[in-house]
């Protein structure tokens, strides 16, 4: 009888230590453990101090490119499969060019092959060389892409490009954008391309917001017409970005790249509620972030009734707007007045391979610790969408892409060594992982 009882205590004490590890265990377990299906911080409120929500969520429902969603779908993040961990964040932004064509795909070298940019002060033009580039041995770029120049009309290219954007957690796409048969001066019209990039992205769950360029004649008239042309064409999308507001409203989300160009009067009639010809309360409303350059511009875009300003450039000191001593001002200044501040940062700069006279403003990469520095200089404002200059800006030197070393006759390449090509794929993916992480606890 004794010995039962000895064997029943030891079973009670077994089942009492199970119970305990199992209560003890489901009291740490994260929201995030038992639902792969959503983002981090999805369980959070949508609504931050009345503003927008500024979280970049993005309304899907699992339905086939271009199919058009009802209105009232609920609010959900599609995971991709790319990348190591298959995580990818709708709050961190990253501008793409489709700007590169080849002899074989296009029929010319494009952007490959960009002019040497003249000196405005001809004294000082002189004393540099003219001409263009002749690719593929000497390319506009200070580095050199492990794809070759290629063509952005490439299928394979397309493809490849957003699969490095899905390895870096990067969820959205901001892709420069000119109207239907117009371009910049080393290229051609692409408007033709945006379905074969929406379709693309949207295999790899990524989403694609469009940012506007300074093509010749724009104005808050053409902007207007231009927005209708682009939610008319793709808003039903699959890929086509939307934003939460705190009023339950899903809208577009627009960037407007030299937006200082146009005068605040001008985008007033187009952003603001009174407008002659405002988009507020219309089918075609939006949020809109305008480009900051200069401190003036903060209070130019509150007037002109933008949403939100954006910082674009990724060399450290070039503006007021990218300077990072100034990003915890201009935050303020948005928080008192409620817009969104989006600091953008970039792995480094230089641009001498097309503007040989502006070593000035070049930023060393420093192995990756120049990005990890604007990083952390972003974070430390507590952004609620962060953008990335860039992923394959190439003259400048800003972009992210998979980049090789490269020797030619007369040209020495820069490169990521001694890291691998996918060096900034994976910082910015361990920076986006570690801006969510914070953010959760912000919002908290």
């Amino acid at each position: 009888m004794a010995r039962f009882r000895k064997k029943a205590c030891i079973v009670l004490l077994l089942f009492t230590i199970f119970v305990f590890g199992t209560m003890m265990g489901l009291r740490t377990l994260k929201p995030s453990d038992g639902f792969s299906g959503m983002a981090p911080g999805l369980d959070l409120g949508m609504m931050v101090g009345g503003k927008i929500d500024r979280r970049s969520v993005s309304q899907d429902m699992v339905v086939s490119p271009g199919q058009a969603r009802p209105a009232s779908s609920n609010t959900k993040v599609l995971l991709s499969n790319s990348g190591p961990e298959g995580i990818i964040f709708y709050d961190v932004h990253i501008f793409y060019h489709l700007w590169y064509g080849t002899p074989h795909m296009d029929g010319k070298y494009m952007h490959w092959d960009h002019a040497l940019v003249q000196h405005w002060d001809p004294k000082i033009a002189s004393s540099y060389p003219r001409g263009r580039h002749m690719p593929p041995e000497d390319i506009g770029s200070s580095f050199y892409p492990e794809l070759g120049p290629y063509s952005s009309r490439d299928p394979d290219v397309i493809e490849s490009h957003m699969e490095q954007i899905g390895a870096a957690a990067a969820g959205v796409i901001v892709l420069s954008w000119y109207p239907p048969g117009l371009a910049d001066d080393n290229g051609e019209p692409t408007e033709d391309l945006v379905p074969a990039v929406l379709d693309a992205a949207y295999r790899h769950s990524l989403k694609v917001a469009f940012h506007i360029q300074p093509y010749r004649g724009r104005t808050d008239q053409s902007v207007h017409d231009n927005i209708k042309y682009i939610i008319d064409r793709y808003g039903d999308h699959g890929a086509f970005y939307k934003f939460t507001t705190s009023t339950g409203k899903v809208l577009p989300f627009f960037y407007i790249y030299d937006s200082y160009l146009t005068p605040p009067e001008a985008w007033s009639d187009l952003l603001t509620p009174a407008g002659s010809h405002s988009l507020r309360g219309t089918a075609y409303d939006a949020v809109f972030i305008a480009l900051i350059v200069e401190e003036r511009h903060k209070h130019d875009i509150l007037a002109g009734g933008f949403d939100g300003m954006y910082t674009y450039f990724a060399s450290n000191g070039f503006s007021f707007g990218s300077s990072h001593q100034n990003w915890k001002a201009i935050k303020a200044f948005c928080d008192g007045n409620n817009l969104l501040f989006v600091p953008s940062v970039g792995p480094g700069y230089i641009d001498t391979s097309i503007r040989p006279w502006n070593n000035h403003n070049t930023r060393n990469r420093v192995n990756g610790r120049y990005y990890e520095m604007a990083l952390q200089a972003a974070l430390g404002v507590r952004p609620e969408v962060v953008t990335i200059t860039s992923f394959n800006e190439w003259h400048e030197g800003t972009q992210i892409e998979k980049a090789v070393p490269k020797k030619t006759v007369t040209r020495l390449y820069l490169d990521y060594q001694p890291h691998q090509p996918e060096l900034y794929l994976e910082l910015t993916r361990r920076w986006a992982e570690q801006f969510n992480k914070e953010k959760e606890q912000w919002l908290m």
